[in-house]
């Protein structure tokens, strides 16, 4: 099925639109960014208890608290989220994918990216606009309480994604570019 240059920049558009809904942008910066990183946080910490050793073996956590997702054939997300070492926020980064191909529909959800080696930490901070991809293993939510204790500090990225609403199947951060910002 071809699809006309006018569906795709309609599509384009919408989806533009709906990303930029409910996500931060036009917020009070670091401060907005800060307490829904804690909230994220004490979600995670009380919702998969794993998680805390997680947290607790890993070298830095960036927090994605809200990204919003929409596709009509074309589609994207956008989120801005906090990277934590050692409990405190050290940057703050927004993430952007596009994709194209059989989808429609909006969701929200949120995910965190445990940097389980020195060198992934480095790399993703050095890095003009990181790319999520390959060297990213990802731990289910339904795993509960058992996320911390199956994984090992051998993953340089531990990705988990959770909280999704709305109506589009699936949830992935793969192809997701991060970028640091000053909100």
């Amino acid at each position: 099925m071809q699809m006309s240059r006018r569906m795709m920049l309609a599509g384009f558009g919408a989806t533009t639109a709906l990303a930029a809904c409910g996500n931060g942008v036009n917020s009070n910066g670091a401060a907005e960014i800060d307490a829904r990183v804690d909230a994220t946080k004490q979600f995670l910490d009380g919702r998969y208890p794993g998680t805390i050793e997680l947290t607790d073996k890993a070298y830095g956590v960036l927090y994605m608290p809200l990204m919003t997702e929409a596709g009509f054939f074309v589609g994207g997300a956008y989120g801005r989220g906090a990277l934590r070492i050692n409990g405190a926020t050290v940057d703050y980064y927004s993430a952007t994918e596009a994709s194209y191909g059989l989808q429609i529909g909006a969701q929200q959800y949120g995910h965190a990216l445990f940097f389980m080696t020195q060198d992934a930490l480095a790399a993703f901070r050095s890095s003009d606009g990181w790319v999520a991809g390959v060297d990213i293993r990802y731990a289910t939510p339904d795993q509960g309480g058992s996320i911390g204790a199956d994984t090992t500090q051998s993953e340089p990225v531990i990705a988990l994604v959770f909280g999704q609403q709305g109506l589009m199947a699936g949830a992935s951060i793969a192809g997701t570019k991060y970028t640091r910002i000053i909100p």
